[in-house]
């Protein structure tokens, strides 16, 4: 971040007369300007985080107090006759519907906050999570137009667009690139559909109902218009490196599927490397076996993807049959293992017509991870049990926390100083340290006792 040059330019920026949506673009556009690009992965592992969702929170706030300008932006608007606390009306684009989709924001703020390479994966949803109103005493749904504030921290990668194909129609992939800030810049990239009217319904809204046929074919591109996008820019950015020689594929992507909506990306990557790179259908399972690893959110049976054979083949047949296939070799494993018909029932990958994406995409991952001890256990005892028993390694825990610059340096100022005052401001680089507060108020009751 040039600091210098950001005050300096923020000093002279004339606020008279402009609203606050203006000053929010302008103040934004000159943070990412200052900022710098994103940080080079090249010749180094990197992950990659596929998810349907981000709810990203407010960029305003958190992005100036990644880069270390938030309390002189703060003074500086004061100098002027502006409160900073009147960008609250910015609303965050509200591209996830909870859980899933914070779990997804707080590994990108997470890994940008210790110096991690990782990047996001997903789409730029024209309407975000719906609004609700009452009227007549009823609740309405309106559409969530979070770009009528503008999207000043998103940058348009129109050269690189990538041409998606399904059976039956053709869409652009356009990428919008929105810096992570902290020790270093990742980045999230958020796909638009451009083409016809019917493409670009694939970006028009988060989660489209999907009680019809149509609704779930839409929710099937969208999955694949994602992850299609995502596979095939990272193999094409390795084959200009490396050629077509694939060994070193997973060296340099670990790829992580949150929850079910991108699991689809596996039989993409297969169907890149067999059909584009001439690789053979059990080195390409390979490559994908030592890459992907797999989130799970939810024991619950309904919210485990199931895809009927006939929808994915209608608009997808060579994915359904690198998925069949799939399901055919995990079969034979499952029974050299020594499972019984029963067991490989449970974890069989298709079976009836219908894709198991779940099963998918446990088979494939080298790693399986609930989001909290016992979550976790409870895949091990109850939902992926038998995988358990026969992949013992494969399931382990990685418990979900929270990204603690934004919920509580961000949130709460009194709180963090009042912290700094006890322990100084180590925590605030390194959470670890938050455990010099232990002790801290039996001493203050015993000092104040005394």
């Amino acid at each position: 971040m040039d600091k210098t040059l950001f005050l300096s330019e923020l000093n002279g920026l004339e606020t008279k007369n402009k609203d606050v949506i203006t000053l929010y673009n302008e103040i934004s556009a000159l943070a990412v300007r200052c900022a710098g690009e994103p940080h080079s992965t090249k010749g180094r592992k990197c992950a990659y985080y596929l998810s349907m969702e981000f709810l990203i929170g407010r960029s305003f706030y958190n992005n100036l107090l990644e880069l270390g300008v938030l309390e002189e932006t703060r003074a500086v608007l004061a100098d002027k006759g502006i409160d900073i606390n009147v960008f609250e009306e910015i609303e965050d684009a509200a591209l996830g519907n909870g859980g899933l989709g914070r779990l997804a924001a707080c590994f990108l703020d997470s890994a940008a906050g210790q110096g991690l390479p990782l990047h996001g994966f997903g789409i730029r949803y024209k309407y975000g999570l719906f609004k609700q109103a009452i009227e007549n005493g009823f609740q309405v749904e309106l559409p969530d137009d979070w770009q009528r504030f503008g999207d000043p921290w998103s940058v348009k990668r129109e050269d690189e667009k990538r041409l998606i194909e399904f059976a039956d129609m053709k869409v652009y992939a356009v990428p919008y690139d929105m810096p992570v800030y902290g020790k270093r810049i990742n980045r999230l990239r958020l796909y638009e559909a451009e083409g016809d009217a019917g493409a670009e319904k694939i970006s028009e809204y988060l989660y489209p109902a999907d009680d019809t046929e149509e609704g779930r074919l839409l929710r099937l591109r969208q999955e694949y218009f994602f992850s299609a996008a995502a596979v095939g820019e990272l193999v094409d950015e390795y084959v200009k490196e490396y050629g077509a020689d694939f060994g070193k594929f997973s060296d340099l992507h670990a790829i992580q599927l949150n929850d079910t909506h991108p699991v689809i990306a596996v039989a993409e990557l297969i169907r890149l490397l067999t059909v584009k790179h001439g690789l053979s259908f059990g080195e390409a399972l390979d490559v994908a076996r030592r890459t992907f690893a797999y989130t799970n959110h939810t024991v619950l049976p309904e919210a485990l993807e199931r895809w009927n054979e006939e929808h994915v083949r209608k608009i997808l047949p060579d994915i359904a049959d690198i998925m069949i296939e799939i399901g055919r070799r995990a079969a034979e494993e499952f029974a050299a293992r020594g499972c019984g018909e029963a067991q490989a029932k449970e974890m069989a990958v298709y079976r009836d017509g219908t894709f198991y994406m779940a099963n998918l995409a446990v088979y494939v991952a080298n790693t399986v991870n609930g989001v909290a001890a016992i979550h976790t256990e409870i895949l091990k005892t109850d939902l992926f049990k038998t995988v358990n028993k026969y992949y013992p390694e494969k399931i382990q825990n990685k418990t979900n926390g929270i990204t603690h610059r934004r919920w509580l340096e961000l949130c709460n100022r009194e709180l963090s100083e009042l912290i700094d005052n006890n322990i100084g401001k180590g925590w605030r680089e390194d959470i670890e340290k938050l455990g010099g507060l232990n002790g801290v108020c039996e001493r203050a009751a015993e000092e104040f006792e005394g």
